[in-house]
């Protein structure tokens, strides 16, 4: 149930302020300061009769107090319905054209042992970064061969014990990364598949920063290099060459860019079938979330449908068979079904010298738990949590605690003018890329990750204390008096 406060009789517009001045041409005044736009939050997030907003059942209220913030809540039953859906499209898609496809989660945009079991539960497969990614998998008792492998700089080390676990997929990003792999697979006797991560020259319409198909860049092989990579892949016994992969960038909507990259990278393929087989096509991630009420995300169902007959219809052209593809969405998945829950501290109006006046809305978290405002610019939204707000409409900032101009939570949002220290304030779509980006900044302790569903709550993992982030500190208890 989404209750609305507005009040029929007030003309909402007459009553913004010359602060309006300062809101960037996309933001729309809402019609109702309390609403809760459905494309940012997750399907259970509603408000109650009291007017408080609940997420699977559970007030922003109850949670603070159980939990304290700030709190990062992830909806289990989004992330799981959200999986669901792309593995049922992209098989649904991918048998319409004789073939198949494997769904793997891209756990950098948030990896726990227990969303791993969640999203294996629902059919997928895992995509980790790093060697410690690769343990909390494990940790997770996510079978080896359901795991891929990716990373520009992988050590020697993580690249060994890839191997001795048996993970399922490397996939490979330099010359330097192929001839490790020899020796560690001529060493143990091991074969290991792999897929050759290539840059195919398609520019993301996104941010520079997440753009990864661009040529200056560090990320896979050049289009012309990557048929030399293939080459010595296949002289070498320990490595089994299982096909391509390519990732455009992060936060795309449409299917413009995925089928530009499909294009260029199918004719890589069909010349090295020349010299063998290329069993496999991987076509990363990327996929958009809205984060604000104008953001326009291509429906799941389209994406799949539209990219498959995408590569179908050029491998038709080329006269070759539709290989088995692969897909890896992380953001997709994940980043609608977190919210984080703030208490305000302070409020202040700030007069510019344009004459008109900024509120900012001070809360007790900031860049150190959300850093995608300062890295990326990225925008998001906020609504009063603890309460229905009454007053008008009023162009907000939501900011940090931490001793930095840039520490902003939500650049741009109306929030209602009656906003006061003591109330909550949640922030939707921050499921992705917030907690794993989290920071010690200023030695603020990251706070915990809630999962609910149906009415339940339980951390999956647990909040940092002061006393942990001093424990790293060997200063700490030293007797030295150094007045």
């Amino acid at each position: 149930m989404r209750v609305s406060a507005r009040d029929s009789s007030h003309d909402w517009c007459s009553l913004l302020s010359p602060a309006d001045s300062l809101a960037p041409e996309w933001l729309v005044v809402p019609d109702d300061v309390n609403d809760l736009p459905a494309a940012v939050w997750p399907a259970s997030a509603a408000r109650g009769a009291d007017g408080e907003l609940r997420i699977a059942g559970i007030s922003a209220t109850a949670l603070a107090e159980t939990y304290g913030t700030p709190l990062l809540v992830i909806d289990e039953d989004e992330v799981r319905s959200r999986a669901r859906a792309f593995r049922s499209s992209f098989d649904a898609a991918a048998s319409e054209y004789g073939t198949t496809a494997q769904v793997y989660y891209a756990g950098k945009a948030l990896l726990t042992t227990t969303i791993a079991r969640w999203v294996i539960d629902e059919g997928l497969r895992i995509d980790v970064c790093t060697g410690g990614e690769l343990e909390v998998a494990l940790a997770a008792g996510v079978a080896p061969a359901s795991l891929g492998f990716h990373g520009n700089n992988k050590s020697v080390a993580e690249l060994e014990r890839a191997v001795e676990v048996g993970i399922g997929t490397i996939i490979v990003d330099s010359a330097i990364e192929i001839e490790r792999l020899a020796a560690i697979t001529a060493r143990t006797g091991a074969v290991q598949r792999v897929l050759v991560r290539v840059i195919s020259g398609v520019h993301a319409e996104t941010h520079d920063f997440l753009a990864t198909a661009h040529e200056d860049q560090k990320f896979g092989f050049p289009l012309p290099d990557a048929e030399q990579a293939v080459a010595r892949i296949r002289e070498i016994p320990g490595i089994e060459f299982a096909g391509l992969h390519c990732h455009i960038g992060s936060q795309i909507f449409g299917v413009a860019g995925f089928r530009e990259s499909a294009e260029r990278v199918l004719e890589l393929h069909a010349a090295l079938l020349e010299g063998g087989p290329v069993p496999q096509l991987n076509l990363g991630g990327g996929f958009g979330i809205a984060y604000t009420s104008v953001d326009d995300p291509t429906p799941i169902e389209m994406l799949a449908g539209e990219i498959v007959a995408a590569v179908a219809e050029g491998c038709a052209a080329r006269g070759i068979a539709v290989p088995a593809l692969s897909f890896e969405p992380g953001r997709a998945i994940v980043g609608t079904a977190g919210v984080t829950i703030y208490e305000v501290g302070t409020t202040k109006d700030v007069a510019l010298d344009t004459g008109a006046t900024r509120r900012y809305i001070s809360v007790d978290g900031g860049m150190s738990d959300n850093a995608r405002t300062a890295l990326y610019e990225a925008q998001f939204s906020a609504r009063l949590a603890s309460r229905l707000g009454s007053g008008e409409p009023q162009l907000s900032r939501v900011v940090g605690k931490h001793c930095e101009s840039g520490d902003i939570v939500v650049d741009h949002e109306y929030l209602p003018a009656d906003v006061s220290p003591g109330d909550l304030l949640a922030v939707p779509s921050t499921g992705a890329y917030c907690a794993p980006l989290a920071s010690n900044y200023n030695h603020v302790p990251r706070p915990p990750i809630v999962a609910v569903r149906d009415g339940r709550s339980a951390i999956i993992v647990r909040g940092e204390t002061i006393a942990d982030v001093l424990a790293r500190d060997v200063g700490v208890g030293a007797s030295e008096n150094h007045g």
